[in-house]
């Protein structure tokens, strides 16, 4: 791991700072930003998300879909537990602790708000943070490749329709021209442009294409960060006012993240699926893509949303948890290969 993303967690927690004190001296100048848009979407965040995005689908060859074929029970279990449990799970975990345990210590009008951004969330699997994951923890690349590469493209399909159903089923209104053009925007447009680029870089050598990733990966974290600012600008009163309000939002991620990644390790096992294939398959179906997630709740529901926010505590526990996941698939190595044998 970089030095970056190794400490992501302190960033992030930086960015609070930042921008919670930015936001209450020039509260004007970020009211500003946030008025700049068009059919909804944010323009300073839709060029960071692009910054952010593009440089890790850049690292996503779709030639390997012919792959998927060779690790099929792996891929399989990951694709359930990315499309059919996670975002159904974190819809339950949702209702269940900010309508019901945590409902009466929450802002009572941003309650929704936070169970779309959880349902944003963990409708997003994982692009690029999992390279990294998958390395921890020796796992197959190709496998990891082609995990990938088919997620993303069913996220293309799949994203807006499963978000709006969840959210239809939450009672919560879902502004679909809104949602489409964020997915066009932060999903279709980058994944063209990423491959282009790629096809051109691949052309002059896998090494010039390493050397071109190694140089344009800072931009990427540093977009990020940026945002998280910005949003943080804007959130800033309502963290001072109820600063509790980040870490009960934290449960249910934590609680979804630490279920889907035993669940697909398990389910792995169960299938005499190998080890180098089961860890990472365990990770995808835990991660979560959360530069999307955050861009289509600003577009959704705006900076100052509880949805907004909900996706940004997904970027604060991101590393840790992925990490504690990680010690765990390595731990258990020995004793998950005793029931292959």
């Amino acid at each position: 791991m970089s030095f970056f993303e190794r400490y992501l967690t302190l960033w992030v927690a930086l960015c609070i700072v930042v921008g919670v004190l930015l936001g209450q001296f020039f509260p004007a100048a970020f009211q500003a930003l946030a008025g700049l848009e068009v059919a909804r979407v944010n323009i300073p965040v839709g060029v960071l998300v692009w910054v952010m995005i593009i440089p890790m689908l850049l690292r996503i060859d779709f030639g390997a879909l012919h792959q998927v074929k060779e690790h099929w029970r792996g891929i399989g279990v990951t694709l359930f537990v990315n499309w059919a449990v996670k975002p159904f799970s974190m819809a339950f975990l949702g209702w269940l602790f900010i309508r019901q345990v945590f409902a009466a210590y929450l802002p009572q009008d941003q309650l929704d708000s936070y169970v779309a951004g959880l349902i944003l969330l963990a409708a997003a699997p994982c692009t690029a943070m999992v390279f990294v994951w998958s390395r921890l923890v020796n796992g197959e690349p190709l496998f990891t490749l082609s995990q990938v590469a088919l997620n993303d493209t069913i996220m293309v399909f799949a994203y807006a329709p499963l978000v709006g159903l969840l959210l239809g089923i939450s009672s919560i209104i879902v502004p679909w021209d809104t949602l489409f053009v964020s997915v066009v925007f932060y999903i279709v447009i980058p994944v063209v442009i990423a491959q282009l680029l790629r096809g051109r870089l691949m052309k002059q050598g896998e090494e010039a294409f390493n050397r071109a990733m190694h140089h344009i990966a800072p931009y990427s974290m540093g977009a990020l960060l940026v945002t998280l600012v910005l949003l943080f600008a804007l959130q800033g009163t309502a963290i001072v006012a109820q600063p509790l309000v980040i870490a009960m939002l934290a449960v249910p991620i934590l609680i979804q993240v630490l279920f889907n990644s035993g669940l697909a390790y398990w389910l792995n096992r169960r299938l005499g699926v190998a080890h180098c294939v089961a860890a990472p398959s365990a990770l995808i179906g835990a991660s979560n893509f959360f530069e999307l997630a955050v861009a289509t709740a600003i577009s959704l529901f705006g900076f100052q949303s509880g949805a907004a926010l909900a996706t940004v505590v997904g970027v604060l526990i991101e590393v840790p948890v992925m990490l504690l996941v990680v010690k765990v698939a390595n731990a258990t190595k020995a004793w998950y290969g005793q029931r292959a044998n």
